[in-house]
């Protein structure tokens, strides 16, 4: 096999590395073309197109030895990469994403190459996409989770305790009030934080169309990507539902209503309780914040407040 050109690192990806892990980004943005180089050649993959990226890894459409489009998923090693392997050969296929081939010690994945140009946000119809998404839960929230992933009770942990000094750091009355409210329903339901293989991060861009006349083709007409497993309560997986597709939501001229609307569909096609649902809800907003103030934020983003606020009067 030839030697392929080396690749070139997005600008973007590296930005957002540097942003994000400061300490790591010039290193690992630094080993990307050598790591690249080293798994086409372990693998016996030649490079198939441009490379893409979001917001951590980098994806390479390759070709394997005997001709299938597949994708190399490069990405840094750390706790949340490192469950990735696991979910995706728990679910076998099943609604996500096949995985072909991994390498623990990198992080590195070989997947099947879904098409990158039809997600969920293609979908003109914001129910249809929202009912796609909703049966890709079903269907992944089936499956028993694996050893060795995260748990939703230990989140839990971590978030409540970080609640004093997020309190401290907000600069509205009605901010913090509503913050320690979140955290409040959140210590309602974190006795029982459930024990199911979650995506955690299911919105409509982590859903992609299968390639016409692939193998993925012949299990569904969409396949989850990129998950962050967690072992929890299939409630905890609903958020990205919400405050994703945002501009469809103020369209409608009731956000508040739309959301309900949402949520009213997920819970009835998942058959969840709607109270428990939007308890695990608001701990996602609550989740979601903490992220924001740890970056320096004193004010908290409208979405969260907003869906937060929709689906209080089911709390």
């Amino acid at each position: 096999m030839a030697t392929p050109p080396p690749i070139t690192v997005p600008p973007q990806l590296a930005e957002h590395h540097e942003e994000h892990n400061p300490e790591h980004a010039a290193e690992w943005i630094a080993g990307l073309p050598a790591l690249a180089a080293g798994f086409l050649d372990r693998w016996n993959l030649r490079p198939d197109g441009e490379p893409a990226h979001g917001y951590v890894a980098l994806v390479l459409p390759v070709r394997r030895e005997d001709g299938t489009p597949a994708a190399l998923k490069l990405q840094p090693v750390d706790e949340e990469r490192a469950g990735e392997p696991l979910a995706l050969r728990a679910w076998s296929g099943r609604g996500a994403v096949r995985l072909l081939e991994d390498d623990p010690a990198t992080s590195t994945l070989l997947l099947e190459r879904l098409d990158a140009t039809r997600s969920l946000v293609d979908v003109p119809d914001a129910e249809a996409a929202l009912l796609a998404l909703t049966g890709l839960l079903a269907q992944l929230h089936t499956v028993p989770a694996p050893d060795g992933l995260r748990h939703l009770r230990d989140v839990v942990r971590e978030m409540l305790d970080a609640v004093p000094q997020a309190l401290a750091a907000l600069v509205d009355e009605d901010e913090r009030r509503w913050l320690a409210g979140c955290a409040e329903a959140v210590r309602e339901v974190a006795g029982e934080p459930g024990d199911r293989l979650l995506h955690w991060d299911l919105h409509y861009e982590n859903v992609l169309a299968p390639l016409p006349g692939s193998d993925a083709a012949g299990r569904g007409a969409w396949l989850a990507i990129d998950p962050v497993p967690l072992v929890g309560d299939p409630c905890f997986d609903l958020m990205p539902a919400f405050d994703n597709r945002w501009e469809d939501l103020v369209a409608t001229g009731d956000v508040e209503r739309a959301v309900r609307r949402r949520f009213d569909l997920m819970t009835d096609v998942l058959s969840l309780d709607r109270s428990r649902a939007a308890r695990w809800t608001l701990a996602r907003a609550l989740q979601n914040s903490l992220w924001t103030v740890e970056d320096g934020g004193s004010r908290l983003e409208e979405e969260q407040v907003t869906v937060a606020r929709a689906l209080t009067p089911h709390v």
